[in-house]
């Protein structure tokens, strides 16, 4: 069995997250020296190259599996700090990396998070990331949860079903009368299209349930879940919305269901490490009580 030292994991969490065996020394406080000879000790008993001496520094893939291992014990080492500081002693909070999608931000998760945080424990690292991709950030150990749109757990995690995001084809009704008078199943695929960025497969999706091709209008990409929607209440095109947060637009007119019988639901997931953390155990039950009360079941 590989043996771990703390001080070898932190120095290669720091190196990869930092980017250089410099800036992980003048994190670390010690020597640029010190740090390689760390780093080179671990991969010796790995018997494996860890890290690429590249700009930036990157794991390999022998070094993301350490890594996940180093994190899990950091965060466990942290975890058991705070316990034995206790409630009434100044202490630096514990720190939650997790990932979670756009959507889910603007609509939901930040309400788990605010329960947990209310404790006064923690503070939250969150990566912003498509729900197809999430799972890449726990594979290569840089988040210890992730909101996630694959049910299979990645190696070491738990997968757990949250509920469904549902999202609605809408439009501008001057966009409606512009582009798709002759209804939407023919003039969609045409029409201009407001993706969220170029991992946005959402209104390709649809039109694909739709109309069994590919949709071929013209793309904007407005990167931002509540600008999003915007965009597509000012006009620029067509796109799916959460529908929490089109519900206030489709009330007020300002934006009209292009397929009104056609929603697209999103099944997600929370999947975390497999790991006894009093501080992730709170915020999955947090996350599961939230998205009980605001996903589609």
């Amino acid at each position: 069995m590989l043996p771990l030292h703390l001080d070898q994991l932190r120095t290669l969490a720091a190196v990869v997250d930092l980017g250089s065996f410099e800036a992980a020394a003048g994190h670390l406080h010690v020597t640029q020296s010190a740090v390689s000879q760390r780093i080179r000790a671990l991969e010796d008993s790995a018997g494996r190259i860890l890290v690429r001496r590249d700009r930036p520094v990157t794991a390999t893939e022998s070094g993301e599996t350490v890594l996940r291992t180093a994190r899990q014990m950091l965060h466990l080492e942290e975890s058991l700090s705070q316990e034995f500081r206790g409630a009434q002693t100044a202490a630096e909070p514990v720190v939650l990396a997790v990932a979670c999608n756009s959507d889910s931000l603007a609509t939901w998760f930040l309400d788990a998070a605010t329960d947990v945080r209310s404790a006064g424990r923690v503070t939250f690292d969150i990566r912003r990331e498509d729900e197809s991709l999430s799972t890449d950030l726990l594979r290569r150990g840089e988040v210890m949860a992730a909101v996630t749109s694959q049910a299979r757990p990645v190696q070491g995690c738990r997968s757990v079903p949250l509920g469904s995001m549902r999202y609605l084809a809408c439009a501008s009704p001057g966009f409606v009368a512009r582009h798709l008078r002759e209804g939407p199943t023919a003039a969609l695929g045409r029409a201009p299209i407001v993706d969220f960025d170029r991992s946005d497969g959402h209104q390709n999706h649809h039109y694909r349930r739709v109309a069994r091709r590919e949709p071929t209008g013209p793309r904007h990409f407005v990167p931002s879940s509540h600008d999003h929607v915007r965009a597509i209440a000012a006009g620029l095109g067509w796109g799916l919305v959460p529908e929490q947060l089109a519900t206030p637009w489709l009330v007020s007119g300002e934006l009209s269901e292009v397929s009104p019988d056609r929603p697209l639901d999103v099944p997600l997931f929370w999947q975390h490490w497999k790991l006894q953390s009093p501080d992730l155990d709170a915020l999955t039950a947090a996350v599961l009580d939230t998205a009980r009360a605001e996903l589609r079941t």
